[in-house]
């Protein structure tokens, strides 16, 4: 009866054994039909959301670092434009203060040659008056001296010689 005994245990076993072997198999078949397909979808789907941020987070670095580099450059040139800018400006300005200090020195020039000149016309202007004044006194001195007036050549001969002397007198100053 040992025998036996063991016999039904070991085909009772058998058959748990194998129900549960065909419910293990039945759920299998229905988790892949229910589970599994959408499971590795939504698994690979991840995956693959996962490699396009990635592949998006690569591009975007790259763009990232190429606009960085742009922008050096950009900066570099507007560096070199500013002190090229500065430059033009002295420059510039170092040629306008020269324009100005000519104009300044010309304007100087034809004022002190003006002056010169005015002061000329002024200088012979009054020694001529001066002749004049001094022919007519005289005249006048030599009339009363005389005590009889002069003829017009007497006059003329007389102004023409004291205005000799004076002249004379006057370029040896």
């Amino acid at each position: 009866m040992n025998g036996s005994v063991i016999a039904a245990i070991d085909f009772a076993s058998l058959g748990d054994s194998l129900f549960l072997l065909v419910v293990f198999i039945l759920l299998l078949l229905l988790v892949k039909h229910f589970a599994w397909g959408p499971v590795t979808k939504m698994m690979n789907d991840r995956a693959n959301k996962i490699n396009e941020d990635l592949d998006g987070a690569a591009t975007s670095r790259a763009q990232a670092e190429k606009m960085a580099a742009q922008r050096q450059a950009e900066l570099k040139n507007s560096k070199s434009e500013a002190i090229q800018i500065v430059n033009t400006a002295k420059v510039n300005g170092d040629k306008r203060r020269q324009e100005i200090l000519d104009a300044a020195q010309s304007d100087a020039d034809s004022v002190k040659a003006k002056a010169r000149a005015d002061a000329q016309r002024a200088r012979t202007e009054a020694l001529n008056s001066a002749r004049q004044d001094v022919a007519q006194i005289s005249v006048d001195i030599a009339e009363k001296l005389i005590g009889k007036e002069l003829s017009v050549s007497d006059q003329k001969d007389l102004i023409d010689a004291y205005i000799k002397g004076l002249t004379s007198a006057d370029e040896t100053r």
